[in-house]
């Protein structure tokens, strides 16, 4: 098991709770309905990648690919940081800085490359094929 990375995966899944909450209770009333969907979609995301972490951060394989598995998480974290806080900010700010969306697909790759980096991390290092 990672520990920081544990930590890390811990406190975003409350942070995603907390957040949520703050998009159903406060920013209803406060920004408009489409940008309210595009905060949730930041705040479906982070859950999401929060439990990728919390998974990438319990694997423990015995092929030596523990570092596939840190670097899994650490692709993970920057999705976070640039997927749901481009949404985040785009949902709150505005369409007049519409050119944070150009961040959104750099966090999209990441959390592509942390679940590649993940497959690759549990996969056998002397794989035989028996037929």
């Amino acid at each position: 098991m990672h520990p920081f990375f544990l930590k890390i995966a811990i406190f975003v899944s409350a942070l995603s709770v907390a957040l949520g909450a703050f998009a159903a209770h406060a920013l209803k009333n406060i920004i408009p309905a489409a940008s309210l969907i595009t905060f949730e979609t930041g705040v479906r995301y982070q859950f999401y990648h929060a439990f990728a972490i919390l998974i990438a951060s319990t694997v423990m394989y015995k092929n030596g690919h523990q570092r596939f598995v840190v670097i899994a998480c650490r692709f993970f974290s920057f999705g976070l940081i640039f997927f749901c806080g481009s949404l985040y900010l785009l949902a709150i700010l505005g369409s007049e800085f519409h050119f944070l969306g150009a961040i959104t697909p750099i966090g999209g790759t990441c959390f592509i490359l942390g679940w590649i980096l993940l497959f690759v991390s549990i996969y056998p290092k002397n794989y035989n094929h028996k037929n």
